[in-house]
């Protein structure tokens, strides 16, 4: 399937997460991204270094910064499970801003063409690292790197989109 591009309309499907009351939780994308102008940005694996050091940490800091420019929801994804994703949210100051969601089984991932084959490092079906800005369900902007790299897809970027 080929990546998600400008001007696409976001798929909808479902991902998991913990509430405020500690409840797991199914959502479905679209009613997380329908009417409001929100970035859905991805990343290779919980607690690797670059996720973990550079592309999470970059989208906490600008947050305010990207709600003063009309973005209304931060929503991060990655291919783990959510348990594991509550604990990594717990592993930065403030996230209070940004939605830490699983794609444990990668179908999310796949509906936006995103998978990237990490099983020769030992970590399965992950995702590319992404960030898309997302306009009621339209992709605006889609910054998709290849690999693992990381030149494309941050906070910063997404800001000089805006």
């Amino acid at each position: 399937m080929a990546p998600i591009a400008v001007g696409a309309k976001l798929p909808d499907g479902t991902l998991h997460h913990f509430d405020a009351e500690d409840q797991l939780q199914s959502v479905s994308v679209h009613s997380l991204a329908a009417g409001k102008k929100v970035i859905l940005f991805g990343v290779p694996g919980a607690f690797t270094p670059t996720c973990s050091t550079k592309h999470v940490p970059g989208f906490i800091e600008k947050a305010e910064e990207l709600k003063s420019k009309g973005v209304a929801d931060i929503l991060l994804v990655s291919v783990n499970d959510p348990f594991v994703m509550k604990a990594w949210s717990k592993s930065f100051p403030e996230t209070k801003h940004v939605k830490f969601l699983a794609d444990g089984s990668a179908t999310y991932t796949h509906l936006l063409g995103l998978e990237l084959d990490l099983s020769d490092k030992g970590l399965g079906t992950r995702s590319k690292r992404f960030a898309l800005l997302v306009d009621d369900l339209t992709v605006k902007v889609a910054n998709i790197e290849d690999g693992g790299d990381f030149t494309i897809s941050s906070a910063d970027d997404i800001l000089k989109a805006l």
